[in-house]
């Protein structure tokens, strides 16, 4: 897989940097101005006209990245006003090589409390290693940066950001653009990501193939590259039975348009055949938003019982609601013993179950709400840890975990986990839960295993959804449905 998309945890890096200098003859000041002038071209291209930099330089091999950043800046004619936390008398090792080449060069220091003059900031401040919030003269300088309304390029990981985890540990730079160096660091990719580092670049620096090997991944970043291999070209005889049904159960009083959604999802998927179990009085409401669904009203066990047989793979909580009809269905479902994908009220009767027993092959699609429900945690100690809460998650209830959210994980029981890194802000709304149960239902009923179905039907989702919001604020999540025909390989 390609280097760009393993993750791992920032003492994983660690190793990764030893095992480059140590075990493959790099020198550690020779990755620095790897990383130094890897940085500086990013810098020179995101911000061409930018003529006066602001580096800001801590104590660590970090700060030794800023101060090689200072001295190629200086050097292509640009201003370079440079603030350091630490004395460069007090440095050690390639930090303090890069401070002395500053010097060398003709590079000066700036007072720590002198405003900060550049039109673009380069935070080097505090690296991977930081395991508490910034304080002193770190965190009045990350104040300092972040009320100045200037451009940021962030080195490796914005200063005061937890690279394991995607949450700040305030004050956090906030950044518009973040290098990083060598292993790409899985906190980049989730939680609060998005807001704290802007766009992020990676750059194995060069480095000997043989490391990566060498040290066990974390998680990896789903590749849009690889959905044709999941989706080949169907066979010229292929006819709807080889295709899969799905039998979506949803739709509560004041809830019909849930499943309709979900059931429109994995028509648009490929599904063969849907069939949509609801309550009796929306069955006409469904059948005329979507002629497609094969609409059933279930008002009792037996009904439902009915339809079973037929079906490959259950979609189970769109708009399901908490009623003893509600509940009834839930337990006679879960008792069918097919494949499904568990979301929404599904979800959250799990959550309040007693004793619910073993799950039939299943994925659960949850929000951090519902996950804290589910683990009997709060929002904040899932969002805290997200990497930690799905992967808690697919161990309590044996079953593939989709934790939605900035950075959506899929966990599947004994601990592999692919992060997602597409998706948008624009598609905040309601419905797009149901569009993702229906997308993941279609592939299970199409014969994907769990856990292939859960990161197919996520990446397909986010693709949509991107495409869906091109030039828009907000989409809804029929407008992702109507975009799965561009995302899908013909």
């Amino acid at each position: 897989m390609d280097i760009r998309n393993r993750l791992y945890r920032a003492e994983q890096v660690r190793e990764l940097d030893r095992l480059a200098i140590d075990e493959h003859g790099l020198a550690g000041y020779e990755l620095m101005q790897r990383a130094g002038s890897a940085a500086f071209a990013t810098l020179r291209a995101r911000w061409p006209e930018a003529r006066k930099l602001t580096v800001c330089c801590g104590g660590g091999n970090n700060g030794g990245d800023g101060y090689v950043i200072a001295r190629l800046a200086r050097q292509a004619g640009l201003m370079v006003q440079l603030i350091a936390l630490k004395n460069p008398g007090e440095l050690s090792g390639d930090a303090a090589t890069a401070a002395a080449d500053w010097e060398g060069a003709g590079g000066t220091l700036a007072d720590a409390d002198e405003a900060l003059a550049g039109e673009l900031i380069v935070d080097a401040l505090l690296g991977t290693g930081l395991d508490r919030a910034p304080a002193g003269s770190y965190a009045a300088l990350i104040e300092r940066i972040n009320d100045g309304g200037k451009p940021v390029l962030a080195v490796d990981v914005p200063s005061g950001f937890d690279a394991d985890t995607g949450m700040p540990l305030a004050p956090a730079v906030r950044a518009d653009l973040t290098v990083t160096f060598i292993g790409n660091k899985r906190g980049l990719h989730t939680g609060q990501a998005g807001r704290w580092c802007g766009e992020r670049l990676y750059f194995d620096l060069a480095t000997p193939e043989a490391i990566h090997e060498a040290v066990p991944v974390d998680a990896w970043l789903l590749d849009a590259s690889k959905l044709a291999a999941w989706l080949p070209p169907r066979t010229p005889d292929t006819h709807k039975g080889d295709l899969g049904h799905v039998l979506v159960i949803g739709g509560d009083a004041g809830m019909a348009g849930a499943p309709v959604l979900a059931g429109r999802a994995a028509l648009r998927t490929g599904s063969g055949l849907v069939s949509l179990a609801t309550r009796a009085d929306h069955a006409g409401l469904a059948l005329a938003a979507q002629p497609e669904l094969m609409v059933h009203g279930v008002e009792t066990l037996e009904a439902l019982d009915g339809l079973f047989d037929g079906a490959d793979g259950l979609a189970l909580g769109p708009g399901l609601g908490r009623s003893d009809w509600s509940r009834a269905i839930w337990r006679r479902a879960l008792g069918a013993g097919r494949p499904l994908v568990l979301d929404a009220d599904g979800l959250n009767l799990l959550a309040a179950a007693d004793q619910p027993g073993p799950l039939p092959p299943a994925i659960l699609t949850p929000h951090p709400g519902e996950a804290a429900r589910l683990l009997a945690c709060s929002v904040a100690d899932v969002q805290s840890d997200r990497f930690a809460a799905v992967r808690a998650l697919a161990e309590r209830f044996d079953a593939v975990t989709v934790l939605k959210g900035h950075g959506t994980l899929i966990a599947e029981p004994g601990g592999r986990v692919q992060v997602c890194p597409y998706g948008n802000p624009a598609m905040a709304s309601a419905g797009m839960g149901d569009a993702l149960t229906g997308i993941i239902a279609s592939l299970l009923g199409q014969g994907f295993g769990p856990f292939d179905a859960a990161c197919c039907g996520v990446l397909v989702h986010a693709l949509a959804g991107d495409a869906a919001a091109v030039g828009r604020r907000q989409i809804l999540a029929g407008d992702l449905i109507d975009r799965l025909a561009d995302i899908l390989p013909a």
